[in-house]
């Protein structure tokens, strides 16, 4: 068995229903995204955007963002460099629905 460090790592960033969805969607799609798009050492991303569950019921999280590392070590520099810390500190001008971080191996 390998080492977490030389695992792929995931970084899940859990987004609560915003007050304002409109306004949350234009300043993730115009300021935040490209601040994440200067993270070095990002393998990809993907964006999901929650939809009502098969019996209406509003989705758990409103959106979902994954980043993708090839390693624990290289999500930890990316994720520490000036453009990582720009693109997490700036979460609190729009995520007003709270946002929660999960880092997790992909296997």
């Amino acid at each position: 068995m390998t080492s977490t460090d030389e695992q792929p790592v995931v970084v899940n960033v859990l987004y609560g229903e915003p007050s304002d969805p409109a306004a949350f969607e234009a300043y993730y799609a115009e300021t935040h995204l490209p601040l994440v798009d200067r993270i070095a050492g990002l393998d990809r991303a993907v964006l999901i955007k929650g939809l009502p569950g098969p019996d209406g019921s509003k989705p758990a999280y409103y959106r979902i963002a994954q980043l993708f590392y090839s390693s624990a070590a290289q999500m930890a520099q990316a994720m520490g460099s000036p453009e990582g810390q720009a693109a997490a500190a700036d979460l609190a001008n729009f995520a007003d629905g709270g946002v929660t971080i999960m880092v997790g191996e992909v296997r």
